[in-house]
């Protein structure tokens, strides 16, 4: 997991809502304002009616009056029906649409992070960072922020009829009120830290549900299904307990907030019935108190709810700054260089890589290898081969020393510059769900058709697809599961003769492959690398003797350097590992 500091809602937090999210929507959200206290304040018309319905219409048998309030609440409830319906069609359709452009914004962050965030972050995390925690943001535009201030408008008009009614009779009600707004304020502390570490909990859970779902094959073969279910269980019974405790925390509130309430309306008519009978109080203006005071209540219980919606969207929206604030590839302020025609004059310059501090990797490499040249790795497992293809990939940066293609420092220029010119073979043969020509138009979106066929023709993709009723249309499913190891091997080879990049590293290019598979790569492989600068990692041997230069790297070191047959007359390291392969 990528290590970020965990943030609270803050001030910069609430800052940045208002001006990101809030602000650029205040005409939407000023009209939902009008609309919800238009609402509102349709609502209060019954209760206030109620005092003439009583003290005047049934007390004097005023019809006229009577039925003017019958046309004045049916239009209020009218009114209040409409302004609903425009308050989803305006908000609830907004917020929609905002969590679709912030779940773009933060897909397109994370991809312009630096490979090493992904190499220490699941990806089940990173997706659930992109999909899930936003979701809450919904109620910074949605009817949640507008309900909070109309409730608000409401409970200030109800409480002004409550003072004109009887002052004595609204501080009673106003004792329950104000412990019910201390108890929810005490809960707000208990679940801010507990959306947040929900939405936490989450992606650690769906990141290995993601690994596991990806890897089943490994997990049926050793009979770890069992395991496996107890590692999901003990994550999802993390998540039950987080949500207990908002549940519990929210029930209680809601609780409480009823019997604050029910004592305050004990209170009401306990002396609201002793001012009856005093003569102190009309039945009317009581009937009138009580429902105002329930328009004073409502608000307040509602204010609690929408506060703990807009607790667990802040507690998102930090969770979605932290993202957005990890440092892209180009943010580098070195970056500002723009990659012109490669012609692939590769140089390491005394290059230091460590992964861990303390843990080097890569002790003083250097080479040189001129435009065209074939450079090819070799050596034990973990000796460096990839971390040198991938600083000349610009996955990764040199701790120390400087990689240069074209005498430019590769530090220097920006990423996207120099990627469009590089080709790529990796040695897990990544393939996407679709598609064979999809995914051999995916290294270059505008070629034609034609060129798609004779990149799997040079690749011998079409050696197999021509036995495929659907050809290169053919779906090959998640990661080429339908496709053997060889035919993904020569589907991704095919991809990188349709880049025709200047650059090409082929990461165990042929690690899959049967004889006869490699036999038919190493004949595409001849085209493919003439007249570029090509690095190849490769256990097997037999695919690197005709590189210009060989590098037998050994603990981060460049051990031994030079053509096939003048390492083989060394009688060195190289020669070992020639002679163990080939079982001489």
């Amino acid at each position: 997991m990528a290590k970020t500091n965990s943030k609270k809602i803050s001030g910069a937090s609430l800052r940045h809502a208002f001006e990101e999210i809030i602000w650029p929507r205040k005409k939407l959200l000023g009209i939902g304002l009008v609309l919800i206290m238009i609402r509102s304040l349709s609502g209060l018309v019954l209760p206030a009616s109620t005092q003439y319905l009583f003290d005047d219409v049934i007390a004097n048998g005023n019809m006229a009056l009577f039925r003017t309030l019958l046309l004045v609440v049916g239009a209020a409830v009218a009114l209040q029906a409409a302004t609903s319906y425009a308050l989803v069609l305006l908000l609830s359709v907004e917020a929609q649409h905002l969590i679709a452009n912030l779940r773009t914004q933060v897909q397109q962050h994370v991809l312009h992070l630096p490979v090493r965030i992904f190499d220490n972050t699941k990806t089940g995390e990173l997706v659930t960072r992109i999909m899930d925690d936003v979701e809450g943001v919904r109620n910074l535009v949605g009817t949640g922020l507008v309900q909070l201030v109309g409730g608000t408008v409401t409970a200030i008009v109800a409480f002004v009829y409550l003072v004109r009614i009887d002052v004595t009779m609204t501080a009673l009600a106003l004792v329950p009120v104000a412990g019910f707004a201390f108890i929810s304020t005490k809960a707000f502390a208990t679940l801010r830290p507990a959306f947040r570490e929900r939405g936490r909990i989450r992606a650690e859970v769906v990141g290995r549900l993601t690994e596991a779902l990806g890897g089943i094959r490994v997990i049926k073969g050793f009979h770890a299904l069992e395991k496996e279910s107890e590692i999901f269980h003990a994550g999802v019974m993390r998540i039950f307990d987080n949500v207990k405790t908002t549940l519990t925390t929210s029930s209680l509130v809601t609780s409480l907030g009823t019997f604050f309430m029910g004592s305050a309306s004990v209170m009401i008519l306990g002396y609201g019935g002793y001012l009856i009978i005093q003569g102190n109080l009309t039945v009317g203006e009581l009937v009138s108190f009580t429902l105002f005071l329930g328009f004073l209540i409502a608000p307040v219980v509602q204010m609690a709810n929408i506060g703990t919606q807009m607790t667990e969207a802040f507690a998102g929206l930090d969770r979605t700054e932290e993202v957005l604030s990890w440092a892209q590839e180009d943010d580098d302020p070195l970056r500002t260089e723009t990659m012109p025609a490669i012609e692939g004059h590769l140089v390491f310059e005394d290059v230091h890589f460590a992964y861990e501090e303390d843990k080097p990797v890569l002790k003083g490499v250097s080479f040189d290898a001129p435009p065209g040249t074939v450079i090819a790795l070799v050596g034990s497992s973990g000796s460096g081969k990839s971390t040198i293809a991938g600083l000349a990939a610009t996955f990764l940066e040199p701790d120390e020393g400087r990689v240069l293609v074209d005498g430019i420092d590769l530090r220097k220029i920006l990423l996207a510059t120099y990627r469009a010119q590089l080709g790529l073979v990796f040695q897990d043969d990544f393939l996407f769900d679709g598609t064979i020509r999809e995914n051999l138009r995916f290294a270059r979106p505008p070629a034609t058709d034609q060129e798609i066929v004779d990149a799997a023709e040079k690749a011998y993709v079409t050696e197999f697809t021509d036995r495929f009723p659907e050809g290169l249309d053919t779906i090959i499913g998640e990661r080429g599961v339908k496709l053997s190891g060889g035919q993904r091997q020569r589907v991704t080879i095919a991809r990188a003769i349709l880049a025709n990049p200047r650059i090409l590293l082929l990461d165990e290019a042929t690690s899959s492959l049967d004889t006869e598979s490699e036999a038919l790569i190493q004949k595409s492989l001849s085209d493919l690398l003439r007249g570029r600068t090509t690095v190849v990692i490769a256990h097997r041997l037999s695919t690197i003797q005709r590189a210009d230069l060989i590098l037998v790297i050994e603990d981060g070191r460049i051990v031994e350097r030079g053509r096939h047959d003048e390492l083989i007359a060394k009688q060195g390291r190289y020669h070992e590992l020639y002679t163990v392969q080939a079982r001489i």
